[in-house]
């Protein structure tokens, strides 16, 4: 752990104003220095207040630094900006983290969604990608991805009072306008997943609505600035409880519960093909099964789909 990790963690752990004689001795390392690593802390946007009696670490309920998760500081890796955090766990993946490891960030520069769309990243919203490692068959990774889209839908119904709804495959509506985008990347051995990044971006308190007609913010519709914190707390707390265990029948039914894809008519746009019919069903592993013009019926599995009337 390197001095800067020191000096939040006692400021953390003491919760006043903390002197800079006292780091430094806890540090070994000179007052001077203290100042400069503080100085480079609040620069990093730490809410530091300095005074004539030291430093002390403000409340901040926004915050989405690692030390406001307790017991899960260990495994949030935060950045005030980066390409993309789907990038940033992808790498934490392959490097062994632990289950329910979360990259998060402020802003993203490259931010993507489906079928490498850009993902707009204004800063106020909530962007992250969190590192599960789920004991089931490659068939059943989609479903993990309808299991996400519930929790953060139940989570925006419950605590905020809006009317979330979900769009097959991972979107979540609200009055037909999107306040959440989800994407996912998988890496298996055999056929056996090894992780599966489940990549979020929620509008929360940036305005989407002033340049994308289709597209809404939690600050928009409950009128107040809302921390961001509270939901990231929320939805890793039940996301986690889910996939401790995970019941495919359950998830299923759980999205038919509030879907707005199902009972019509859809195009599926892949990269190979696009398939338009009547959304009827999902089958067991979360694809998507539309009733074709010539009665037939067919299952995509993925794809960007549109609805229509």
């Amino acid at each position: 752990m390197g001095p800067k990790q020191k000096i939040i963690r006692i400021l953390n752990h003491d919760g006043g104003v903390v002197s800079g004689e006292t780091l430094s001795a806890e540090l070994g390392i000179s007052r001077v220095s203290i100042w400069k690593h503080i100085k480079g802390l609040v620069q990093q946007g730490f809410p530091i207040q300095s005074s004539a009696k030291g430093y002390r670490l403000a409340t901040d309920p926004d915050s989405l630094h690692p030390y406001n998760f307790t017991s899960r500081q260990d495994r949030i890796h935060f950045f005030q900006e980066t390409e993309s955090t789907m990038d940033e766990a992808m790498h934490l993946a392959r490097d062994g983290c632990p289950d329910f490891t979360v990259a998060v960030a402020l802003r993203q520069t490259r931010g993507r969604g489906r079928m490498q769309r850009v993902w707009s990243s204004d800063e106020g919203g909530l962007y992250f990608t969190v590192v599960v490692r789920p004991d089931i068959p490659i068939v059943f990774s989609g479903l993990v991805n309808l299991a996400a889209a519930i929790d953060m839908a139940d989570i925006l119904r419950s605590g905020y009072a809006v009317a979330a709804s979900l769009k097959w495959p991972n979107d979540i509506l609200v009055n037909e306008k999107k306040i959440c985008g989800i994407l996912s990347q998988m890496e298996a051995e055999g056929d056996q997943v090894d992780y599966l990044n489940i990549g979020m971006g929620l509008n929360v308190n940036n305005q989407p609505e002033s340049t994308e007609t289709g597209a809404v913010s939690l600050k928009f519709l409950t009128g107040r600035f809302v921390p961001r914190r509270e939901i990231l707390a929320a939805f890793l707390a039940a996301f986690e409880n889910r996939m401790k265990n995970f019941d495919s029948a359950a998830v299923i039914a759980q999205w038919k519960l509030h879907n707005l894809t199902l009972g019509k008519r859809v195009r599926v746009a892949t990269v190979k093909e696009t398939v338009e019919g009547l959304a009827v069903d999902l089958d067991e592993h979360g694809g998507l099964i539309l009733q074709l013009a010539d009665g037939t019926r067919q299952t995509v599995v993925h794809g960007d789909c549109f609805h229509g009337q």
